[in-house]
């Protein structure tokens, strides 16, 4: 979630050892621990070359790095980059503090610890060896597709920039290794590739929305929706208020629970990025069981969806001025659907990570507008407390000032400038969002050590909606 100004804003246990190897014309097969050195000493810059993995063969187009996670456990599984990461990700990803934007990538790895975070059986699809060079990846709201390969005992796990085909040119040249040890087949019924997109309503993009001086009108309690009913806020435990307040960080891969644990005596909050189509990290430690041995150790947490961001921003995954409406409403379906999966319950908040953009722009600044209020009406109808993540002098303040659209109930605003204090900023009245319906991210990525464990962090101040 950078920010310019000061602001951030397929798998099955294999009966056999992973092999990595670079294929040349006709120099001898290497060892295994010799083949991720050699995949980069090989291969011509513009040339093609081929890796080997468990019983694939997977084409690599020129350019693409070829990360062995096996040797390299610490490796980050980044989605914007060109690369394919084959193996399983090790407990603490050396990851930035945040990575928004994707672009083609790929991720192979043993079928059993494959499924990625917040999606079940369902969002993936089980192709047979001799069906790849027919794939077909249909578009998604996520740009992502997860793919069972139950010959070769592996799970791939591809995410896209704008547009499927390259990914699915790249996976249609990937074989089966004709000299894999066999495997037993299986039958498996095929299943629909990708989460099915969501049926939003069709709700028509509309004239531009002015901004003007309006303060936001803050929902009443009928609006806001939990799964079990709350005590009198005085006598509730904090961790059944529907707010916190404390020192928080976010970061861009969920750490491991032996990091949650070492950090939790400095904080009380922390972040995950649960989905969408702009998400720049994995998520291999992100489950269900992950969430709720976090909250029993005691952190509330801030859920976060990182979707299409604004027409005039940064990021090449964005909606348009035309389908604003109807992509805010979609991304909402998503990111419900992704909080439940890790055993979020209706009632919590989810904030939209909206990157900064150029403001100025009328034409942009509309789209967002129409955006957010259909992000807050449609995930306020499948329910869950609609929230925002932007920078302070984009986003937030253009939210703030509009006039006609549904606000978030609660916001997370971006102004790097050290000052852990969620009232008195410059570029928002106090009078905005209040009481406990605001987050600061005050500090922007840098390294901090507890409890003898390092990350890569965002600060962040909270006195606002959390689960």
């Amino acid at each position: 979630m950078r920010h310019a100004v000061l602001v951030s804003g397929l798998c099955v246990l294999a009966a056999f050892p992973p092999v990595l190897a670079v294929l040349g014309t006709s120099a001898p097969r290497p060892a295994p621990h010799e083949a991720a050195a050699l995949s980069d000493r090989r291969a011509p810059a513009a040339a093609q070359r081929v890796v080997e993995y468990h019983g694939l063969r997977v084409a690599v187009p020129a350019g693409w790095e070829v990360h062995d996670l096996d040797r390299d456990p610490s490796r980050c599984v980044r989605y914007d980059r060109h690369a394919v990461y084959l193996g399983r990700p090790g407990p603490r990803p050396d990851c930035p503090a945040r990575l928004v934007g994707r672009t083609e990538a790929v991720h192979i790895q043993p079928a059993e610890r494959a499924r990625p975070a917040g999606h079940g059986r369902a969002a993936r699809t089980v192709v047979h060896g001799d069906q790849l060079a027919a794939l077909t990846i249909p578009p998604t709201v996520d740009h992502e597709a997860r793919l069972a390969v139950p010959e070769a005992g592996v799970t791939i796990t591809g995410v896209y920039g704008t547009d499927p085909a390259g990914l699915q040119r790249m996976l249609r040249d990937t074989r089966l290794n004709a000299n894999r040890p066999a495997r037993p087949r299986t039958p498996v019924p095929p299943m629909p590739s990708g989460p099915p997109m969501p049926s939003a309503p069709s709700i028509p993009s509309g004239p531009a929305i002015p901004s003007g001086p309006a303060m936001p009108e803050m929902p009443s309690k009928q609006d806001v929706k939990h799964d079990t009913p709350r005590r009198p806020q005085q006598d509730a435990p904090a961790l059944d208020r529907p707010w916190a307040r404390g020192k928080g960080f976010d970061t861009c891969t969920a750490p491991s629970l032996a990091a949650m644990r070492a950090w939790r005596p400095s904080f009380k909050i922390t972040n995950i990025y649960i989905g969408g189509a702009a998400r720049g990290c994995a998520q291999p430690n992100l489950t269900e069981r992950w969430v709720r041995e976090v909250r029993e150790m005691g952190y509330r947490i801030t859920p976060t969806y990182v979707g299409l961001q604004a027409p005039c921003g940064s990021r090449p995954q964005r909606f348009t001025p035309k389908n604003a409406a109807s992509q805010g409403a979609k991304a909402a379906v998503d990111a419900a659907r992704k909080a439940r999966a890790l055993g979020i319950p209706e009632g919590a908040p989810i904030y939209y990570d909206m990157e900064a953009y150029k403001r100025k722009n009328a034409s942009c600044r509309a789209a967002v507008l129409r955006f957010v209020d259909n992000w807050v009406r449609r995930l306020k109808d499948v329910g869950y407390e609609p929230c925002l993540y932007s920078s302070v002098t984009s986003g937030i303040r253009d939210v703030g000032r509009a006039d006609g659209i549904s606000r978030p109930v609660s916001i997370w605003f971006a102004n790097w400038d050290g000052r852990a204090k969620v009232y008195g900023d410059p570029f928002i009245p106090d009078d905005w969002w209040r009481p406990h319906r605001r987050i600061k991210q005050y500090r922007g990525g840098h390294k901090e050590k507890h409890g003898g464990v390092t990350l890569n962090i965002d600060s962040n101040i909270v006195d606002g909606r959390v689960y």
